[in-house]
């Protein structure tokens, strides 16, 4: 079994849970987790946070500016966080829990309102990732791609 593909299940599994499933949201933001993370294992990198490398400002902006909006939604959020752990840190939870970290980056593409592409399209999904996710100076759609071909392989290969 490779990691992506535990990865993958994961990501499914998170967004049946939010009723937001698609083959098409499963595959951006498994795009989303390799491309800002690739092969880093580490869990917090500078102030950004977990697979997702989420801020918590953009943590808190989430929760601030968007599902303040969508209390249904905030409940089945904040219902996949751990009960004590996110008391304590709700930052730290986009580290140690993968279920919710996936879900508040999905909760960053449906902030921004974000259309779909088609499933198989990697590089609209990746323009999809550069202009609604991450709109850093140094981030290339080609990074998502290249990144997504080399999980490809090794997923191919286990």
């Amino acid at each position: 079994m490779c990691s992506t593909c535990d990865l993958r299940r994961v990501i499914r599994t998170t967004l049946k849970q939010l009723g937001d499933w698609s083959r098409a949201a499963e595959n951006l933001l498994l795009g989303t987790a390799l491309a800002e993370s690739g092969d880093d294992a580490r869990l917090r990198r500078g102030r950004r946070l977990g697979i997702y490398r989420i801020s918590p400002a953009a943590h808190r902006a989430i929760w601030d500016r968007y599902l303040v909006h969508h209390p249904e939604l905030a409940s089945r959020v904040r219902g996949l966080a751990g009960q004590h752990g996110f008391l304590r840190d709700p930052h730290g939870e986009l580290a140690t829990n993968l279920k919710y970290a996936t879900a508040i980056a999905w909760m960053r593409y449906r902030q921004r309102q974000v259309t779909l592409p088609d499933q198989q399209d990697i590089a609209a999904l990746a323009r999809c990732w550069r202009r609604c996710f991450h709109r850093r100076a140094d981030a290339e759609s080609q990074d998502f791609i290249s990144r997504w071909a080399a999980a490809e392989h090794r997923a191919a290969a286990a």
